[in-house]
């Protein structure tokens, strides 16, 4: 009975763990493989492998960046209405728990980082310094807040080409820190105007912004990422490494799933997590998906 109690236990505290890592936020971490669908490597077996391993690496660092926020926010969670129901704000599981996963989270998925490439790993240091810095200082200066978190996203991008050894396309810098910033600002205004008078609860650095400031510099970022992806798609070089002269045709499914990401946050009142949307929102979901079907098959098929 006693052994069946502990298994039972520790069971549950690894459930506690996972469920504090944030799974459904992994999804931010599948822009890693873009590195291996551009530089025309998908199907290559090896190459897929590294890929994938870096992916697990990112969701293993994200998530122990994850409780480390958790627990340096743990007194102020413990008071909020929905963070309360966090496994640490709760008491399913206990700061000595969450320490102990995190001296195997870290080390580990440094360690596995380094293995696959050793500039992968320096990349994977500067992440999880930057998310860190970003939990206990960056997240309440503003518009930093918002920038640090875009570069998080660079990083993972430049992580993806840095792993299989390809050249990073400059354009991979511009699209992703305006796709980034555009999501980021999205969320911010979600949760100013959702929130109302509790928004400082949530998020203090929420003070800083009003919802006309938001909607100019959502205004600006918007049409940045549209012209950037078009440029992108246009471009000489790019016709000339992808062997295709018809990305363009992929332009209406981005025009598209910028203008569903804003429609729900102002008619829908949606939007405040960006990885739940894709996950939840089938016309966003099946428009990403039409989005990486119609990229693969133009790239590795139509020349």
């Amino acid at each position: 009975m006693i052994t069946v109690k502990t298994k039972r236990t520790d069971l549950t505290t690894l459930k506690a763990i996972l469920k504090t890592m944030r799974p459904k936020q992994w999804t931010k971490n599948l822009i890693i493989f873009a590195g291996l669908i551009f530089s025309l490597n998908l199907f290559k077996p090896p190459l897929f492998a590294k890929t994938f391993a870096a992916f697990v690496v990112f969701c293993l660092l994200s998530g122990a960046v994850y409780i480390i926020n958790d627990i340096k926010d743990l007194e102020r969670d413990k008071n909020h209405p929905l963070k309360s129901k966090r496994p640490l704000a709760s008491g399913e599981l206990t700061i000595s728990s969450a320490i102990f996963a995190l001296i195997f989270l870290i080390p580990g998925s440094l360690l596995i980082s380094f293995m696959l490439n050793p500039n992968f790993g320096y990349i994977a240091v500067l992440y999880l310094i930057l998310s860190t810095l970003y939990s206990f200082y960056f997240k309440h200066t503003v518009i930093l807040d918002v920038l640090i978190n875009s570069i998080g996203f660079v990083l993972r991008a430049v992580a993806g080409a840095v792993v299989i050894q390809v050249v990073i396309s400059p354009w991979l810098f511009i699209c992703t820190i305006l796709l980034a910033l555009f999501l980021g600002l999205g969320k911010r205004r979600h949760e100013l105007v959702l929130l109302g008078d509790g928004a400082l609860n949530h998020r203090k650095i929420l003070e800083e912004y009003s919802p006309e400031l938001l909607d100019q510099m959502i205004a600006v970022v918007t049409a940045s990422t549209v012209m950037a992806y078009s440029l992108y798609t246009m471009a000489p070089e790019t016709k000339e490494k992808l062997h295709t002269p018809y990305m363009n045709l992929t332009i209406p499914f981005v025009l598209y799933g910028i203008f569903r990401y804003l429609y729900l946050i102002h008619k829908r009142e949606e939007g405040g997590d960006p990885s739940l949307v894709l996950l939840t929102d089938k016309p966003m979901l099946i428009d990403v998906i039409l989005w990486m079907l119609t990229t693969v098959i133009l790239i590795y098929y139509v020349h």
